[in-house]
């Protein structure tokens, strides 16, 4: 038996979510657990969400949807949009699919027939305890546990650093902040800036926009990082749960 996706819908024109909804009620995979017509709103209700993958629009005013998936803990998101324009940028976010409006009930229905193959095959990864991943040494066994923190490359902003607990280093080699979201546990790691995500048991102390961790930056200092307001309410849910 299929598994009956939770699905969110975001779309800031009524009349085009009205539309998408009545499409997804037509698709018995899906079971839509809520509509929003703001970025802001859905973003308020967020941490009492429960939902497998979200449909939204990009051009909208208030923010935009590639901004909206950036903050859905690595959910996955398939995005619609009338500009093709858009489509580089979706597919960097690893987006599961683009759908050009008018949307049809055939190309919605192959979307959503990927994304219940993505999300089972995620959940079939759910309890391992490390990811292997191709390094500047090879390929590398990375336990969740042991990973304390990763940025994105002075050398190739492609690459990624990661630092694990005891101070060893690894380039994760032409990977994206998003693949990693969904690889390692995301209640376990938070992005913090457009360059950084920390590992939750690296925190020591935090503010308003800073963080500082229990990692040596050498000279006897630990290192601290800037809590950027985009990533600040998903940082604050995971530290106060």
């Amino acid at each position: 038996m299929k598994k009956t996706l939770r699905c969110l819908l975001l779309d800031d024109e009524l009349p085009g979510l009205t539309y998408l909804k009545m499409l997804c009620d037509q698709l018995p995979e899906l079971e839509v657990v809520k509509s929003f017509n703001s970025p802001k709103t859905l973003l308020e209700e967020l941490p009492n969400l429960d939902f497998d993958l979200c449909i939204l629009d990009i051009e909208m005013p208030e923010m935009n949807g590639l901004q909206v998936a950036n903050l859905l803990n690595g959910k996955p998101v398939i995005f619609t949009t009338a500009y093709k324009e858009y489509a580089s940028d979706a597919f960097d976010l690893n987006a599961l699919d683009y759908i050009k409006k008018p949307i049809k009930i055939d190309r919605l229905k192959q979307a959503v027939e990927k994304a219940t193959k993505h999300i089972g095959n995620t959940a079939s990864q759910n309890n391992k305890t490390f990811i292997q991943l191709n390094t500047d040494k090879g390929k590398a066994v990375l336990f969740f546990d042991k990973i304390a923190y990763i940025k994105t490359s002075d050398i190739d902003s492609r690459d990624k650093v990661v630092m694990l607990f005891d101070g060893e280093e690894f380039v994760l080699k032409n990977i994206t902040f998003e693949k990693l979201t969904e690889l390692i546990p995301s209640d376990d790691f938070c992005r913090v800036n457009k360059k950084e995500m920390i590992s939750i048991k690296a925190v020591k102390v935090f503010s308003f926009d800073e963080i500082s961790t229990n990692l040596g930056a050498g000279k006897g200092k630990n290192i601290k990082l800037v809590l950027s307001e985009i990533y600040r309410s998903d940082f604050l849910n995971k530290v106060n749960s």
